[in-house]
């Protein structure tokens, strides 16, 4: 959802991947949904496995609560955002958290655009 968001808002001024520690098979069906609620597409998206050269070249990394499994590239910008997995939850829960996470890429966007310029 943040992937989408930030793809989205940034209006192709950042350059967003996305990945996990350990990704799902399949996108959420039901965060699939709450982002279509906010006109964001996101079902054609497959989890992929964060690897070393995708954290390398990233400016800032966004993880979620990964914890340990987090591979840690020294230098690198961390930010952690502690946001609940929406994975099982209801639509109405996942709103909750697909909120939560665009009011977080709002202001993480726009730190960017404006540290850029």
């Amino acid at each position: 959802m943040a992937a989408g968001f930030m793809r989205k808002l940034s209006g192709g001024l950042v350059n967003v991947s996305s990945g996990g520690s350990e990704p799902a098979e399949l996108i959420n069906p039901v965060a699939v949904a709450a982002m279509a609620e906010k006109g964001i597409s996101i079902s054609d998206q497959r989890p992929e496995r964060w690897t070393v050269h995708s954290l390398e070249v990233a400016d800032v990394v966004v993880t979620m609560g990964c914890g340990d499994t987090c591979p840690v590239i020294p230098g690198k910008r961390y930010v952690d955002w502690v946001v609940d997995d929406p994975s099982g939850g209801s639509l109405r829960k996942v709103r909750v958290i697909r909120d939560d996470i665009e009011r977080r890429v709002t202001l993480l966007r726009a730190e960017l655009v404006r540290s850029n310029h």
